[in-house]
């Protein structure tokens, strides 16, 4: 109902359309409003910080800057769809295809489908995906609910590279393997944690 014909109705009638419209938004309200101090609780020393990542094959940094040409070809062959444009203020960064492992990850897709699909050679196709270098998983321990006596496997058995990338080590704590792990983010995307206990820092 638009604002004119609300200003028509009776007094009493846009009364109650009013009340009836304020009960109908208050457990979206709510939600929001409990959404928003969640933000506000401080995050404990432990937290890693959030970080994004280049795809699987990606120049250094300043030469993927030059030579990409935000064209999305790699977005739109992505199997997994992980693959996003970066909205920035920094027009040289702005339109760069990214990956956010806390939303979704690469799965390192036997296709390499990204690679083939970069027109500009700032994704470079590997012979083998095991020498793809997206950035190195790192683990907070006291974050990790297995310091608290959880079970919790799921950075190990979901990773595309298994127990040659992360695994547990004798103590019980999840242990990244630096010639190993790739830095694909499939850990962090199935940490259940809040904040993550593992995430990938970009090489």
């Amino acid at each position: 109902m638009s604002a004119d014909n609300l200003e028509n109705l009776p007094h009493d009638r846009r009364s109650m359309f009013r009340i009836g419209l304020r009960k109908l938004l208050k457990p979206v309200a709510e939600v929001i409003e409990a959404r928003i101090e969640e933000l506000r609780i401080p995050l404990p020393p432990t937290t890693l910080p959030r970080t994004v990542l280049r795809p699987p094959g990606a120049l250094p940094e300043k030469e993927f800057l030059d030579i990409c040409y935000r064209c999305g070809n790699c977005m739109d062959v992505c199997p997994a769809r992980c693959i996003r444009s970066m909205s920035s203020g920094d027009p040289e960064r702005a339109g760069t295809p990214y990956i956010d492992p806390d939303l979704c990850a690469c799965v390192v897709c036997d296709e390499l489908a990204c690679m083939k699909a970069c027109p500009s050679g700032a994704l470079k196709l590997v012979d083998d995906p095991t020498s793809i270098s997206m950035g190195i998983a790192r683990v907070s321990h006291p974050t990790c609910v297995r310091s608290r006596g959880e079970e919790c496997t799921l950075c190990v058995d979901k990773c595309p590279f298994g127990t040659s990338a992360i695994e547990v080590g004798e103590a019980g704590e999840i242990v990244v393997k630096l010639g190993g792990c790739v830095g694909c983010g499939v850990c962090q995307f199935y940490c259940p944690t809040l904040p993550k206990a593992i995430v990938v820092d970009p090489i």
